[in-house]
């Protein structure tokens, strides 16, 4: 099994080296790209095939494919140097690893403290065995706390009555039986829809786990959870599943288990017949973009300000006679709503490199995203519009931000700014928390 990490937009060399995949390999994984959802036309949306390598795309995560995997990392800066030698090479791509696992954590609402995520990055191990371990270790340290139970409908043959008789059944099935009686009862039992979702993940984890230890989790696991039936991950209930105040501890795993079983935003391969293992991508602007819009709240803690999320869905366009159709939906990335609802802040995000104003006046940015913001703040008639990059050396040491005035009437304003997602959570928010408070002179000024 060969196993190689690269940097988003980042080369693998295909030959005969230790570092590199042989061309079979290569061809399995592009085969893996072009079978994913996320691959697009011919797999180029995960890795595209060059003659002497494989480049990877602006996706993270693991794509497997049989006897290799390829682990793509995220990158901010394309144009920074790679680390000199091995041990920098292996210590920066655990220092990636710690953030992208982090990200992961709060973009899909997982409950991991800093500290969980950091332990299990600083370990030789992919960012697929690091997201496992995760799993195993909560799931076993819930089912140490005790299984959630529910009361379950049963029927059932009985010498003795047991709840309610069965009528019909008694006086057909059992009418020259009297000594059986037909029962229907409720009986508390731990064999419920949330509990056969997370079996279904161990037992599937089970094949694509590849340090021991973990291995050894997840086996005690698969004891601790025998008496639950077996559900194949294309079976599980999923509508089923509540998770009420008294389960709510449980609410991370699930959405654990709804990750590695391809519920959400990227696919798994079931088919273990084949040996292709656990294919696990995030686009990173998806991925970006949920990750801010879950600290943004805590940022406008205080502020009397909300924030909607994929929200606005106003319509560009309405028929001009009857029967008078909209048309063009927007749904902006994030929204800040003031005290009264009104839109004081429509930030798009966009995980690309922002260029230093040295080197573009224009700083890389978008033609065609500046002229989407300006629509927004049209539609939605919001005086201050964001566009927000991830930080990086080349802006300066702290937080970037440029402003214009949009002409011709200079009521609104569209600003270029930086975060750092190199920085700790705390320190983050607060980045997000001086990029609204910026806005009030603003508004102020406008009004």
């Amino acid at each position: 099994m060969t196993h190689l990490a690269v940097s988003e937009w980042g080369r693998v060399p295909i030959g005969t080296a230790a570092d590199a995949f042989t061309p079979a390999q290569a061809a399995a994984l592009i085969a893996a790209a072009q079978a994913h959802p996320l691959g697009g036309e011919e797999g180029i949306g995960i890795v595209s095939h060059r003659l002497t390598h494989l480049r990877a795309a602006q996706m993270v995560g693991v794509l497997a494919a049989e006897g290799s995997s390829l682990e793509i990392l995220p990158k901010v800066d394309p144009d920074a140097p790679e680390p000199a030698t091995e041990p920098e090479r292996k210590e920066a791509a655990r220092t990636v690893r710690n953030r992208l696992v982090h990200m992961i954590a709060l973009a899909i609402g997982l409950d991991l403290g800093a500290g969980e995520t950091a332990t299990m990055a600083r370990q030789d191990a992919s960012l697929l065995d690091i997201l496992i371990r995760l799993f195993a270790d909560r799931l076993l340290a819930e089912t140490r706390r005790g299984l959630p139970r529910a009361y379950l409908a049963h029927e059932e043959d009985l010498p003795a009555l047991r709840g309610r008789l069965d009528v019909v059944r008694q006086f057909t099935v059992h009418a020259v039986r009297p000594d059986r009686l037909a029962c229907r009862y409720d009986a508390l039992s731990s064999d419920i829809p949330l509990l056969q979702a997370m079996k279904a993940c161990v037992v599937f984890l089970g094949s694509h786990a590849r340090v021991p230890e973990t291995r050894r989790r997840l086996d005690e696991l698969r004891f601790v959870l025998a008496d639950i039936a077996d559900v194949a991950p294309r079976d599980i209930p999923w509508q089923r599943i509540e998770i009420d105040r008294t389960r709510r501890r449980w609410e991370a795993l699930l959405e654990l288990a709804k990750l590695f079983l391809g519920r959400q935003w990227q696919a798994t391969h079931h088919d273990d017949a084949r040996g292709a293992g656990l294919s696990l991508l995030f686009p990173m602007n998806d991925l970006f973009e949920r990750y801010v819009a879950a600290l943004l709240p805590r940022a406008l803690a205080g502020t009397g300000c909300t924030t909607d999320a994929q929200g606005g869905h106003k319509f560009c366009l309405t028929d001009e006679g009857p029967p008078a159709r909209q048309l063009f939906q927007t749904r902006p990335d994030l929204i800040v709503r003031d005290a009264a609802g009104d839109a004081a802040m429509v930030i798009d995000t966009k995980w690309k490199r922002l260029h230093p104003t040295v080197d573009d006046a224009k700083q890389g940015v978008s033609q065609g995203d500046v002229y989407q913001l300006m629509a927004y703040g049209r539609l939605y008639e919001c005086p201050d519009l964001v566009l927000l990059y991830p930080h990086h050396a080349g802006l300066g040491a702290d937080r970037f931000e440029r402003a214009f005035l949009i002409r011709p009437c200079h009521s609104q304003r569209l600003r270029f700014a930086s975060v750092d997602v190199s920085l700790n959570e705390q320190d983050v928010v607060q980045q997000l928390h001086h990029l609204i408070m910026s806005s009030l002179p603003h508004r102020a000024r406008a009004g």
